[in-house]
């Protein structure tokens, strides 16, 4: 039976509901965790496996690995244990239709017959909901005939649902860290001084602000966070490589981000470090992780690490609009903790940036 995978936007019947009420509860639990709703004996073989591989692997751009994301497998056995998960923030149902277990079931009661028609014919579906049950929701459905298929939909799909369920987790985190405290009188001055901004949240403060480079802190007795945008202007985009992004950081951290003790920040090339090719925010651009470390020029020329260091994520992308290629770079120093959540906080800074261009396009027209 031949095999093939789509991304429905079904609607769903029965138990699961539909509507957009406004004063439905938010959803809950951990931003870094999504609720799998799935029979035991599948989490146990290769569909488990499958999802750990595609949702659930290590991040070795961090200095102790932690998964992209932390699975919780459930098996809800009565409708009060099904209504604690509608609760959750992110929510998977995995089932097979030729299973006889409950999520199957279940699962089977949230499709149209035509739809499970489709799929027993060997159609594997991935059929996103946001909101389904509460606000600020994502729920997936991964839905196929066999075992197999299963497997098969689960690889071919997992880059798209790694970013819809981090795209998911970045909204609500702009909403949780924007909704007070919002420093807009500094966002205006950036965008006033150097024709962009990013959203500025209430108790970070400007450390350098000169020609073309804008660094932003936050600083806790424990941990503290960066975020520095740097621009060219007039800028060929064909510069735009890999081995540029790593040598203008370098060259920005060296001259702007030191140490009290004479040391600065480089990239510590002794770690992975991941590049890929990205859209950021409708722009051709790279996105690029790995460690940082402060190291110390020593007489003889050598770089002495000082012991000092976290993970950074960094957006280097060409605006068309503006002839300017930029450089958004977010950096963690939180020893002790873990970097994970910290560091998806300034994915979500990032990802608010915006130019006067944009600004000027989404100003309504005076009659």
């Amino acid at each position: 039976m031949p095999f093939r995978l789509v991304f429905w936007p079904l609607f769903l019947v029965g138990i699961w509901g539909c509507g957009n009420v406004d004063y439905r509860p938010l959803a809950l639990g951990e931003e870094g965790e999504i609720q799998v709703v799935i029979d035991s004996a599948l989490w146990q073989g290769p569909v488990g496996d499958a999802l750990r591989a595609a949702l659930g692997y290590y991040v070795q751009t961090l200095p102790n690995p932690e998964p992209l994301f932390t699975l919780r497998p459930l098996e809800p056995r009565t409708q009060d244990a099904l209504n604690q998960v509608k609760k959750f923030k992110n929510v998977l149902f995995v089932a097979a239709l030729s299973d006889s277990g409950r999520v199957s079931r279940l699962v089977q009661q949230a499709f149209s017959a035509e739809a499970l028609q489709v799929v027993q014919q060997g159609t594997a579906a991935i059929v996103p909901r946001h909101d389904l049950w509460r606000r600020r929701q994502l729920v997936y459905f991964i839905v196929a005939s066999t075992d197999t298929q299963l497997v098969a939909a689960i690889r071919e799909g997992a880059l798209r649902l790694r970013e819809a369920f981090a795209e998911a987790s970045r909204e609500r985190l702009t909403a949780e860290m924007f909704e007070k405290g919002r420093q807009q009188a500094l966002e205006d001055t950036l965008m006033a001084h150097h024709g962009f901004a990013v959203n500025v949240q209430h108790d970070y403060l400007i450390a350098i602000d000169t020609t073309r480079f804008v660094w932003l802190r936050r600083i806790l007795p424990d941990t503290w966070r960066s975020l520095f945008v740097y621009y060219e202007e007039g800028a060929d985009p064909a510069k735009l490589t890999p081995a540029w992004i790593y040598a203008t950081r370098d060259s920005l951290a060296r001259h702007y981000l030191q140490g009290n003790a004479g040391g600065f920040v480089q990239i510590d090339y002794r770690q992975p470090l991941e590049t890929r090719a990205i859209n950021f925010l409708g722009r051709y651009g790279y996105e690029t992780r790995g460690l940082w470390h402060m190291v110390t020029l020593m007489p003889d020329g050598q770089l002495l690490p000082a012991g000092m260091g976290g993970p950074f994520v960094n957006y280097a992308f060409y605006d068309q609009a503006s002839g300017r290629i930029y450089m958004i770079d977010g950096m963690v120093f939180a020893p002790g903790f873990t970097k994970r959540e910290f560091l998806r906080q300034m994915e979500a800074i990032a990802y608010t940036f915006r130019t006067r261009e944009e600004e000027a396009a989404a100003q309504p027209a005076i009659p």
